[in-house]
């Protein structure tokens, strides 16, 4: 109830001011400690020299980024530039051995950038994985999988294999346990589908072109077996109406969004300020909450880019991979919150929706989120964070779970029966705005340290109570109302897309 239901526009109009005032706000009090903690020792080495001629030094605190744009950045454009031609020629010429044809240029840009060992490190697993595969058995696949991949994720194993990887270069750990672990996770979900294939089994070579997809290989995102055998295997190419138009595009703005963050990089110093619990504590609640939201948003924006760029590339080979992370501005829900929907989709194909069926058994839920976050804190690396991430998770996952029930019931659901589509809708705003914050403050345990996840929690819930927690849950309640506003307005045009659709 209240999904479609309108607010007067002059309330979403209010809330739309109060939104943005309180941004401007908490944005001014970040700037303003960025500016004066630019030459503070203790971030000397997060922050670098940058734009000398503004007065401004830069934010380096987050390694990917920094290597993606420095040590990794002519081999990401020499690699993928000749990943594109080496396509374009290939599905110009032989439309139907593309497949074969990006696999033997993966394995060589592999065997060139990491050595002969590391490729045979790399099919081994896979020969390992596929001969499980031909037994059919999908407890044996999940069972050989995951041993595969704590075999990456849990020492000594890992260091071991590692160690035979000889060379040394800046990326060496990046690239070795980035493309062993999405290997693995490829390989699992090439058995699965196997074992769910009624006549015949697939090829080895099927498991090696899908996983030898040079796009895809080091940093992913994960594309069911299912979903690239489909698309792989088509021969007669053709562009939909105007994709060409999207793709250059999507090219475009994913240009401009690094731009924006290198901007953004010399002016908030928004990743290497939580380092220092002693000058953040000196911060104001406000700017305390938008310097923890504004991790959030940054991850996102980086998740995007990066899927952004490879996902460019795969659809100019015709793929339709899967889609970029959901902005974290526009979610309230745990169910939701992904910064790889790739992981996330083979996380809810093969665990999630498997175990939890249509997820409104609250037994069945509570299964299917364990196994879900326990796969996940094996893929991300056992280790003390990881486990209080997975533990606040997936108990907001079910939490959600709980109270939908609960609400649902007799008394509950007379009473909201009785309201108006309006009234119900602001009272399910109140409640996701506390859910917009469960959902921050859980996954900045991921994202910065545990100590500026409790700073940031004592500050909003016990030190600055009543007067910061009620303001920033009341401007959050006004962004809930704004996500929903955007929720309703699609879901109408998606409805009379389908109705159009129905009488043509």
């Amino acid at each position: 109830m209240g999904v479609k239901a309108m607010l007067p526009s002059y309330e979403l109009g209010f809330y739309a001011l109060v939104v943005t005032c309180a941004v401007l706000y908490s944005g001014s009090g970040i700037f303003e400690a960025s500016r004066d903690s630019m030459n503070r020792k203790a971030f000397r080495d997060g922050i670098k020299p940058g734009w000398h001629y503004f007065g401004r030094k830069m934010d380096v605190a987050d390694f990917e980024w920094v290597m993606w744009f420095t040590s990794f950045r002519n081999i990401i454009i020499f690699a993928l530039s000749g990943h594109v031609l080496f396509g374009k020629i290939c599905s110009m010429t032989v439309p139907q051995h593309r497949a074969v044809m990006y696999m033997i240029y993966g394995v060589l840009a592999v065997l060139g950038s990491m050595g002969l060992v590391y490729v045979m490190i790399i099919l081994s697993h896979c020969l390992v994985l596929y001969s499980v595969a031909l037994a059919k058995q999908k407890w044996l696949c999940y069972v050989a999988g995951l041993c595969c991949l704590a075999s990456f994720k849990v020492e000594p194993f890992g260091s071991w294999q590692s160690g035979f990887v000889t060379g040394a270069f800046d990326l060496q750990d990046v690239l070795f346990y980035g493309g062993c672990t999405f290997t693995i996770m490829r390989c699992m979900s090439f058995a699965l589908e196997n074992s769910e294939k009624e006549e015949g089994i697939y090829s080895i070579f099927d498991l090696l072109k899908y996983n030898f997809y040079l796009p895809f290989f080091f940093f992913g995102p994960v594309m069911t077996f299912d979903q690239f055998h489909t698309q792989v295997s088509t021969r007669e190419l053709r562009r939909k109406d105007d994709e060409m138009k999207n793709i250059r595009v999507s090219a475009l703005l994913h240009v401009g969004a690094i731009v924006a963050v290198d901007i953004f990089f010399h002016f908030f110093y928004i990743l290497t300020l939580p380092s220092d619990l002693k000058f953040v504590n000196r911060l104001s609640d406000w700017s305390l909450a938008g310097l923890a939201y504004s991790n959030l948003v940054y991850d996102w924006v980086k998740a995007a880019v990066m899927f952004g760029v490879i996902n460019t590339i795969a659809r100019l080979d015709h793929l339709d991979p899967p889609q970029p992370p959901k902005c974290i501005t526009m979610l309230y829900i745990f169910a939701e919150t992904h910064f790889d929907r790739g992981i996330n989709d083979w996380l809810c194909k093969y665990v999630y929706d498997h175990i939890g069926e249509n997820h409104d058994n609250v037994l069945k839920e509570l299964v299917a989120s364990v196994a879900t976050f326990a796969i996940t804190t094996l893929w991300l690396g056992p280790c003390e964070v990881v486990y209080i991430w997975s533990l606040f998770n997936c108990f907001g996952l079910n939490f959600e779970l709980w109270v939908q029930k609960f609400f649902q019931l007799g008394p509950f659901a007379k009473l909201e029966a009785k309201l108006s589509g309006a009234m119900s809708r602001r009272i399910r705003a109140a409640f996701g705005a506390v859910n917009f914050w469960a959902i921050v403050l859980y996954n900045i345990l991921a994202l910065n340290s545990l100590e500026f996840a409790l700073l940031v929690t004592r500050r909003l819930l016990v030190t600055g109570f009543p007067v910061s927690t009620l303001s920033i849950w009341f401007i959050t309640y006004c962004g809930v109302q704004l996500i929903k506003e955007r929720e309703r307005i699609l879901a109408i045009a998606e409805e009379q897309k389908g109705d159009k659709a129905k009488v043509e």
